[in-house]
Order: C-alpha cells, then sequence, then structure tokens
C-alpha cells in the first residue's frame, strides 16, 4: 500500500467560550497510526482554563503562541505551577496531571506531539478528565463518591451537578488562579527561542534540540525534539536518522518546499509545507526541505529522547566518509566528476545559505 504523507491540518474535537481542542487525525494522516504517534493542539482564549486530566501517552507539549500558566502534578508529587510563553518546550511523562490556563489575550497555543504504543488508539491521545461532565468525579455513583471523599450526600452531588464544562471553561474575570513559581521551571520546561544554540550558520538556520542533557524529563517520554529555523530560500540537507527513529514534523510559521525520498530511491513526497502543517517522515526515509523567502520554521519530535541524524550533504556527509575509488564506482564516472562532487560544500553543514 503506498504511503500517504502529504501535510495535514488539525480538527476541532471538542470546545467552547474558553477554547478550543484541536486534534489530527488518523484516518487522514495514516502514519500517525503506522509510527504509533499522536498530534494534537489546544487554543485557550482569555480567562480559559483546560480542565485537569492524565493521558494515555507520553507528550511533549511546545508553546506556539501566548502566555498563561500551566499546571503540572507528577506521580505522588506536589503541583508546579510554571509561568508559560511562545518557544518553552515542556515534557510530560505517563501519569502526569495537567491544567493550562490563559489569563490575557492574545489566545494562548500549545502544541502537543507524542507516542501512542500504549495508547487506547493507536496514532490517538485519549485524555481522562478529572472534572467536568465528562469527568471521572461525574462517573461514580454518589455513594462511592461519598465515602471516598468522606463527603454528605448533598455536598457530592453540589459537586457533580456543577460539573458542566467539557474539557475547557471559561473562568468569571477576576476569578483568583494559582500563581506561577519561578523554581518550578527548573528541569521542566526549556525555551527554545533563548536556549543555547545546537547549530547556527549565517544566512542558513539555527537548531535547539531537547534531549536528557538540558531537558532530563525526556528521558522519561522516550522522545527528542528540536526547534529548527531555516532562513529565507536557505536549504536544510537531506539527511536521515540513523537510529530507526520517526521524525514528526509541526511548521510552526513561514513556508517552503519539502521532498522526501524512501525504498528504492523512490521519491514519496513533494509538496509545499506553511504553517499549521503537519507531516510525518518513516524510518530511514531521506527528507530535505528548501524555505521560500519568508523562511521556514519547525518543531519536531523524534521517537528515541537522543536521536542521531546521518546528512547526506555538506562537510559532514558520508559521501565525503566514503572511498574515492568505492564512489568513483559507484556513480560509474570518471575521477574528474568525482573530485568535483567531493570537492563541494567541504564548508558547510545542515543548513546551506541561498545561491549568490
Amino acid at each position: 500500500m503506498e504511503l500517504d504523507l502529504s501535510p495535514k491540518l488539525p480538527k476541532q474535537a471538542y470546545g467552547g467560550d474558553g477554547g478550543a481542542y484541536y486534534a489530527w487525525c488518523p484516518k487522514e494522516l495514516p502514519m500517525l497510526r503506522e509510527g504509533n504517534i499522536g498530534a494534537a493542539k489546544l487554543a485557550l482564549q482569555k480567562d480559559g482554563l483546560a480542565l485537569p486530566r492524565y493521558s494515555d501517552s507520553a507528550k511533549v507539549a511546545y508553546v506556539l503562541q501566548g502566555d498563561g500558566v500551566a499546571g503540572i502534578v507528577l506521580p505522588e508529587q506536589e503541583e508546579k505551577v510554571l509561568a508559560i510563553k511562545k518557544g518553552d518546550a515542556i515534557a510530560l511523562p505517563f501519569g502526569v496531571v495537567t491544567w493550562w490556563y490563559n489569563k490575557e489575550d492574545p489566545e494562548l497555543v500549545v502544541l502537543f506531539l507524542g507516542e501512542t504504543s500504549k495508547a487506547h488508539k493507536a496514532g490517538s491521545f485519549t485524555d481522562f478528565f478529572l472534572n467536568g461532565s465528562n469527568g471521572i468525579f461525574t462517573g461514580f455513583s454518589t455513594e462511592f463518591v461519598g465515602r471516598a471523599w468522606d463527603l454528605e450526600e448533598n455536598v457530592v452531588k453540589s459537586l457533580v451537578e456543577k460539573q458542566s464544562g467539557n474539557g475547557i471553561v471559561k473562568v468569571a474575570a477576576g476569578s483568583k488562579m494559582p500563581e506561577p513559581k519561578e523554581e518550578h521551571r527548573g528541569g521542566m520546561a526549556l525555551n527554545c527561542l533563548e536556549a543555547p544554540l545546537d547549530v547556527d550558520i549565517k544566512n542558513g538556520g539555527r537548531v535547539v534540540v531537547l534531549n536528557t542533557k538540558n531537558l532530563p524529563l525526556v528521558g522519561e517520554v522516550g522522545l527528542g525534539a528540536d526547534l529548527v529555523r531555516l532562513d529565507g530560500s536557505a536549504m536544510c540537507s537531506p539527511g536521515f536518522s540513523c537510529d530507526s527513529a520517526l521524525q514528526v514534523t509541526y511548521i510552526v510559521r513561514g513556508s517552503g518546499r519539502v521532498q522526501v525520498v524512501g525504498i528504492d530511491g523512490k521519491r514519496v513526497l513533494e509538496t509545499t509545507v506553511k504553517g499549521g502543517n503537519l507531516f510525518i517522515v518513516p524510518r530511514f526515509f531521506v527528507v530535505s526541505k528548501i524555505a521560500d523567502p519568508d523562511g521556514l520554521e519547525w518543531f519536531s519530535i523524534i521517537s528515541t529522547p537522543n536521536p542521531i541524524f546521518t546528512n547526506l550533504a555538506g562537510k559532514t556527509s558520508v559521501w565525503k566518509a566514503l572511498s574515492p575509488e568505492v564512489l568513483q564506482a559507484s556513480f560509474n564516472v570518471d575521477s574528474d566528476v568525482e573530485q568535483q562532487f567531493r570537492s563541494k560544500r567541504t564548508a558547510d553543514a545542515v543548513f546551506f545559505p541561498p545561491p549568490n
């Protein structure tokens, strides 16, 4: 069966006055199911609160827009309340309970990418809400709730009947909410727009890689991630993950062209991507991107916490490591052509500035 790798946009799953939750569907993006990957996006309006929930999947959250507050409770630990802003990445292991709140305009938008091999539905996240009309609290009988929390029946009924929101609610203006604490950010979040750059090439691009060194929790999540900013008309070297990892890419802003080459040298994707698109590169397939003049920025997760990539062009190219005689015989060319091929891109790595 031919793989459909074409980029897709999410669809709204639920929402209301406080905001909306969007998800990418495995039926429309089959590689989600094939790769056991989930993808979703939360958009909160002013005073919007995403109710406390836990998930059947480990995830990485990335703040695409706005400022807000996140509450995070790791198993058997105290709640951590974090101020979050554009560029923040947060690792969310199994069992973590989270809530999200937007106090001000503009809209707070958070991307979730994760691994679904242990999920109820391959390629989809299932959230279990602690509160709300579809929350766990409302599922138990008044007898069980009363005994578990040592409450009178009238109190139990009041708690259950007032939970009318579904996943997202709008908090009354002026309501007091938990204040974030700076010390809670340590080890929980990394701002990819402020972090030291792992790659920085003039007129080419920049990369920040999330791994177990700068965000230790990604080790528990089992995923790596990176933020790539490609300058206008620059190119990202053709390359592949050499440790059998899938690469899931969300286009944050800008636009550009993408080509993916797979088994038997077949080009399996050639398309233009733009902000909001999501696409997946299968294991060992080679991908390359060229930004349009306005540049191209993307956030990716890789299905291993410390990914290793092999580049096929630039000074770190695997072809440059091969013997000249092997290249000459493999390409079936004379030594002059082989020398021209080897002599190019001796200084550039990963990103190539636009031609002069």
